[in-house]
């Protein structure tokens, strides 16, 4: 099924790419071509600032892999999440790709390519809170980052949100946790892979609830009729998940979270 799903796809990618203007260049032929992808700064494993002050990351680790093979220049920009919609549709940046949900109620907002990463939100809380189930935060005070699938998921939910004492917004995850821990907020929502990276790299002390607050999976966003460079883009990503290269690439942040059995490219 892959393999026929990606002689499909690649059928698409050459015919799009006759018509590709895709990504931003000069009307100078020899100009070089550039991808802008924008991206959360603060949303490891899939983009942080490595110890070396260089943005890092499985999503941006991707994004190269794809430029190299087109020969595009990769531009990595940070963004604040919560303004991702504005940054895309002034043109500053040519896709969102951080952990970005591909939801149905974004399914019409965005272009997308197909998912590569089956994700779900899933809540954090303090490992002597006492907490073990969703139901136990009732009357609690939980939090999830502004602009985020974990706040939309929750904002979805009212069955379970009118049981919470309250739900605040956040920046970013690592205030969250700054709050977690402080004991100002009872639990954390947020994507499960960021999850794990979080409780890994602040020594334990955190668990994650077994029941999760929604399924869903990561694709690369797109303006919307953006569909050139999104066939360009997905064309290469099925290439690397064919020959291996995402594999590799994602064994290489394992440590940091990154659950490999959830590249839904692979299957």
């Amino acid at each position: 099924m892959k393999k026929r799903i990606f002689a499909l796809l690649m059928a698409v990618l050459m015919i799009s790419a006759l018509f590709a203007g895709c990504a931003k260049t000069d009307d100078a032929a020899d100009e070089a071509v550039t991808f802008t992808v924008g991206f959360d700064a603060e949303f490891p494993p899939y983009g942080y600032i490595d110890d070396n002050g260089d943005y890092d990351g499985f999503d941006l680790a991707l994004a190269q892999e794809v430029c190299d093979r087109l020969g595009w220049e990769l531009v990595k920009q940070p963004i604040v999440w919560d303004s991702k919609d504005a940054e895309l549709e002034a043109g500053n940046i040519d896709c969102i790709w951080n952990g970005f949900t591909k939801s149905p109620e974004r399914e019409n907002q965005y272009t997308w390519t197909v998912p590569y990463v089956d994700n779900s939100q899933v809540f954090v809380v303090r490992a002597d809170s006492g907490i073990a189930t969703a139901a136990d935060l009732a009357g609690k005070t939980v939090m999830a980052q502004a602009g985020s699938s974990a706040l939309s998921a929750l904002e979805g939910n009212a069955e379970l949100t009118d049981t919470f004492g309250e739900l605040l917004e956040v920046a970013d995850y690592n205030s969250g946790f700054m709050e977690l821990e402080n004991g100002t907020i009872d639990a954390l929502a947020m994507d499960v892979g960021v999850a794990n990276y979080q409780i890994a790299t602040r020594g334990g002390g955190y668990v994650v609830l077994d029941e999760a607050i929604a399924s869903e999976v990561y694709a690369v966003g797109f303006l919307l009729g953006n569909t050139e460079t999104m066939y360009l883009v997905q064309g290469v990503l099925l290439e690397m998940a064919e020959d291996g290269t995402m594999l590799e690439i994602a064994e290489k942040y394992v440590d940091l979270g990154l659950v490999i059995d959830s590249l839904c490219l692979l299957d």
